[in-house]
Order: C-alpha cells, then sequence, then structure tokens
C-alpha cells in the first residue's frame, strides 16, 4: 500500500512523530532555522499533507504550490499564521491543538505575574550576584491578595487563569469582545476596555491575534492604565505595539511587565527592553511541558492522519471542509 506523502516543517513529541513515520513518506526540516520558501515549495509539490510550525507562513501562494494537499495541521491552539480562508476556498481543513494546553498555558501566565509582583528573579540574580549582605535590599514587590486582575481575552485560559487568581484572594474584571453569561460562574465582572485599564491593578492579556487586536495596546492604552500597574502578555507579541511598552517602562507609565512573547520574536540580545530592570521576559513557554507537548504533538497527528484518511479531524478550525 503506497503512503501519504506528509511534509513536516519541525520535529514533534516523539509518540507523535513515530505514529505518523509509521504512516507516511515524511519530509522533516530539522534545522534551528524555519525552513526556506522555496525549500518547502518543492517539497508540497506532491505532497498530500503538511505539519506546519508557527514561523511558517501559509497563504494562497503557497497552496497554490501543493496541488495535492488534502490536510493542514499545526502542534498549537493559535494560527495567525495560517490564511484559513485561503485554505477553506481550496478544501483543505486545517487542524490545531484546542483544550490540551489550557491549564498549562494559565500556570505559565498567573506563574509570570506572581514572579513580576514578588520580584523572583531580581532577587535570585541579587543572590546569585553576591549582593545578599545586611543592610543591602532589593525593591519591593507587591502583594496580589486584594487587588484587581483584569483579563483581557476571557477565553478557556482566561477562565483557567482566574480560577487560580481567585486563590490568591484576587477581584476579577474581564473584557472580551462578547459579554458572557456565565460570570458568576467564572468569578469574573465585565468591563468595558477602557474600564477595565483604568481599574485593574495587574493586566493580563490573552487575546487571540487578529486584525482587530494588532497593535491593540498602545501609547493611549498604557497612558490610561495605573503607575502601579504590572502587565503581563501572554497572547501574540503584536498585540503590544513594542515601541509603546518600552516607553511606558521607561518613563514610569505603568510599573512593571511580564512577557512570554514578543514583537519582534525571538527578541534580539540587544532589544532595548532587555536594558530595564522592570521587566521579565520568557522565550515563549507557554505550552513547554513534556506533557502538553506530548499531547499537544498526539492531537496534531490525530489531525493529520484523519485528514488523509478522509475523516473528520478531531479538532478542525474550518469546519465547513472538515471531512
Amino acid at each position: 500500500m503506497t503512503k501519504y506523502k506528509v511534509v513536516m516543517t519541525n520535529r514533534l513529541m516523539e509518540p507523535a512523530l513515530q505514529n505518523i513515520l509509521a504512516n507516511c513518506e515524511v519530509k522533516l526540516w530539522e534545522k534551528a532555522e524555519p525552513i526556506p520558501r522555496e525549500q518547502l515549495i518543492e517539497w508540497l509539490k506532491d505532497a498530500h499533507g503538511l505539519i506546519a510550525s508557527g514561523n511558517v507562513r501559509v497563504d494562497e501562494e503557497l497552496l497554490q504550490h501543493a496541488p495535492e494537499l488534502k490536510v493542514i495541521a499545526q502542534a498549537a491552539v493559535g494560527y495567525d499564521n495560517i490564511d484559513i480562508a485561503a485554505c477553506t476556498k481550496r478544501g483543505i481543513p486545517f487542524g490545531n491543538t484546542p483544550g490540551v494546553l489550557v491549564e498549562t498555558t494559565a500556570e505559565l501566565t498567573f506563574g509570570l505575574l506572581l514572579c513580576a509582583a514578588r520580584r523572583l528573579h531580581e532577587a535570585w540574580n541579587f543572590v546569585k550576584g553576591g549582593h545578599w549582605v545586611p543592610g543591602n535590599n532589593i525593591s519591593f514587590g507587591m502583594d496580589l491578595t486584594g487587588k484587581t486582575l483584569g483579563v483581557v481575552g476571557m477565553g478557556q485560559i482566561g477562565v483557567a487563569v482566574a480560577r487560580r487568581a481567585r486563590a490568591f484572594g484576587m477581584n476579577i474584571i474581564y473584557h472580551n469582545r462578547n459579554r458572557r453569561s456565565d460570570e458568576p460562574q467564572i468569578g469574573a465582572v465585565y468591563r468595558s476596555f477602557t474600564e477595565l485599564l483604568t481599574e485593574a491593578d495587574c493586566i493580563i492579556v490573552l487575546t487571540p491575534l487578529a486584525a482587530e487586536t494588532r497593535g491593540l495596546f498602545g501609547r493611549k492604552e498604557f497612558a490610561l492604565m495605573k503607575k502601579t500597574a504590572y502587565f503581563v502578555n501572554a497572547s501574540r507579541g503584536a498585540v503590544v505595539d513594542t515601541p509603546a511598552l518600552l516607553e511606558a517602562l521607561e518613563t514610569g507609565k505603568i510599573a512593571y511587565a511580564a512577557l512570554d512573547v514578543t514583537d519582534p520574536e525571538p527578541l534580539p540580545g540587544n532589544h532595548p527592553l532587555l536594558k530595564l530592570p522592570n521587566i521579565l521576559i520568557a522565550p515563549h513557554i507557554g505550552s513547554a511541558t513534556v506533557e502538553t507537548r506530548t499531547a499537544m504533538a498526539v492531537l496534531t497527528a490525530d489531525n493529520l492522519l484523519a485528514g488523509l484518511a478522509g475523516k473528520p479531524l478531531p479538532a478542525c478550525v474550518n469546519r465547513s471542509v472538515n471531512y
């Protein structure tokens, strides 16, 4: 029996990778840098399946070179690198990995806030640098108990973050494009975007990246926040205007920022944000645990193999073309 031809632009965790290798003829890009566009186009000429990564743009131009493509899958929830309309136009279902990374991402997101509020990484550097001597102290942090947390983008991850924040005695407000009907259950109160910015002591951003959210946080938004505000972004880097954030931190418009995502990403080692004392940046590790990355990989493989077999993808974004 002839195996389906599959292109993978990055490796998956072993259980998923072995499942794909056992059932497909695979071309796998294993270098650290993104696959060159020309190479990807060449590989896709006779490919039936594609496992994409966030650094690969899948658009109409690329799909024109993939006439045999039956399915695209990606080990992520977000898909701002995928032109869903172009995939749908060509009848190609796209599978992502919702649900499996909710708790892990919520842990990391709230962990960023906790580490920032209590200045944990500064404390470690203080001790490691040999500065822990009598009379020499680091800057004080901030209690979370009793503070107001504003969540922008109260989806599944936002609800999981809110659950953790309630355990710390925080009051929770949120802003969504559409108000939720389960506010009593999640313990959060709706606010307009402007109200949230002015009321919150801590702001966590979890909104997806789309045309209407690109640059959502700029100079105007940071100016509305409290000067004591802690700002956490765990969504996508481009939701925030980076120069505006830099200015807000440098001029004291806000107190502190903690980021798991940046724009650009990766952030260059000489970027001015890295010179600031009031910021904590992680290298996009929201789902980076063995358990969660394995679950994401397994769901990605399941999406791919289902599509190749002409069966419904377990997690399909453009459901109108799902098998």
